[in-house]
């Protein structure tokens, strides 16, 4: 691709490193307990205080990777960096809320003679009630964040609910491991949970004030609303003052329209446009939820406010030898940001586009799709599951069958596969891709969704 066509490039740790500074930080508090050379309790004991402080030390460093900053996400992407603190939210949630239980060791007052406390665990009332507070709020958060698509209220009153009882969960979470803990009642291990504490409660300051004021400087101004499809949208915006965000084609940011980003009504949104289009950025939006449903109603003019770029489905600096872009139904919006940068950079190599829809109204940029085959060597195959009589494309799912028919694997050996869609789709396409012998190496995708 042409300078142009990179654009902002992927920064951040690298993941080794990502990897063992957590590691590092995780089994930090389990060092300096030991090095405080107290004689030890029985191995039940022991164990629910290992289990205890090393999950507390992981679940403060969620904080950090949680809050979309580049530095932890850029190199891996954010959706992988998401479902890991998922998956790694419940396993330490399981630490925290067995701990107790492990305690062998009589519940009692601190005895005079007994300056170590390895004769009882000697809790006071406000080390009791700050982790039992901790304890149900974590387990409340764990169970509202599996159920959150099921929950009768909106996504952003979860996300401020879940955020302040994060905040909860660590002040109370810290208090009690300094008031109650044995080992981190000592000086230097409290040091390092203030410390912690401090920073994930500073990662909160800056995603819900920092970000917002950052924004506030920067805003946007909607400048056209048009249909694309059935129920489905063309918004742009540019700078109202300055230049745009650098990104680079495929990525998406979260996106406000029409109200302050203190609002918390952002949402994730592929940039559909392409660098070259620059000041202007496009996004391809369906309706769906409270968030869109009027989206079609946006008055032009309107604010809007960005936070990005994100995203990993962006072309290597590498080049392949040519390209296979697999999309489904509004998932063609990254794939049209890097068809149209392609465009601009009169790039030569071969592209295969597959774009399944259920129904021919839906299909999303039809016109301009037909003029890139003219344009760039694109073979376009659009695939419809339920086709009008006079339909003479594939029919069918993105499943092995028709996947099979139109992909020439021998002919396209070394390609990139790109995948974008709902989640389902993604995991299916893959799995056939994978069936058919195609590298996971060689397939880039990302998606958000996973209970």
């Amino acid at each position: 691709m042409g300078e142009s066509g990179r654009g902002a490039r992927s920064y951040g740790v690298h993941p080794v490193a990502l990897l063992a500074a957590y590691v590092i930080v995780a089994l930090a508090p389990l060092g300096l307990a030991y090095a405080e050379g107290l004689p030890p309790r029985g191995f039940w004991d022991e164990l629910s205080s290992a289990l205890a402080i090393v999950a507390f030390a992981m679940l403060l460093m969620e904080f950090v990777l949680s809050g979309r900053f580049r530095t932890a996400s850029g190199r891996i992407g954010i959706d992988l960096t998401m479902r890991f603190h998922q998956l790694i939210a419940r396993s330490l949630a399981a630490f925290i809320l067995i701990h107790p239980f492990l305690y062998t060791t009589p519940l009692d007052r601190a005895l005079p003679w007994d300056a170590s406390g390895q004769l009882t665990l000697g809790l006071d009332a406000a080390s009791i009630a700050t982790g039992v507070i901790g304890w149900l709020l974590l387990g409340l958060l764990i169970v509202t964040g599996i159920a959150r698509d099921k929950l009768p209220y909106r996504y952003e009153t979860w996300r401020v609910s879940h955020g302040l009882g994060a905040a909860a969960i660590a002040i109370a979470g810290t208090h009690h491991a300094i008031d109650a803990g044995r080992y981190s009642g000592q000086p230097t291990l409290a040091l390092f949970w203030l410390a912690l504490c401090g920073i994930a409660l500073l990662t909160l300051f800056v995603v819900y004030v920092v970000t917002p004021l950052r924004q506030l400087r920067h805003p946007y101004r909607v400048i056209s609303v048009e249909k694309a499809a059935l129920k489905t949208w063309t918004v742009v915006i540019e700078p109202s003052d300055g230049p745009a965000i650098d990104f680079r084609a495929g990525q998406f940011v979260w996106l406000t329209l029409g109200r302050t980003p203190f609002a918390i009504t952002e949402h994730p949104f592929s940039i559909s446009s392409c660098p070259a289009d620059r000041p202007r950025l496009g996004f391809t939006i369906k309706e769906a939820g409270d968030a869109t449903k009027s989206i079609g109603a946006l008055p032009v003019g309107s604010r809007a406010f960005v936070d990005g770029p994100h995203g990993n489905v962006v072309l290597p600096d590498e080049r392949a030898p040519g390209l296979t872009l697999i999309a489904g139904g509004v998932g063609i919006a990254p794939i049209m940001g890097i068809l149209r940068q392609l465009r601009a950079d009169n790039d030569p190599r071969p592209v295969t586009l597959i774009y399944g829809n259920r129904v021919a109204e839906q299909i999303l940029y039809r016109a301009e799709l037909g003029e890139m085959t003219q344009e760039l060597r694109l073979d376009l195959h659009l695939v419809l599951s339920e086709p009008p009589p006079s339909w003479d494309g594939p029919v069918g799912f993105l499943d092995k069958p028709v996947l099979s028919r139109l992909l020439d694997l021998e002919a396209d050996a070394g390609r990139l596969y790109i995948v974008c869609g709902p989640a389902p789709m993604i995991d299916s396409v893959e799995d056939v891709l994978a069936e058919l012998g195609v590298p996971m190496r060689q397939i880039l995708s990302e998606k958000f969704s996973y209970d």
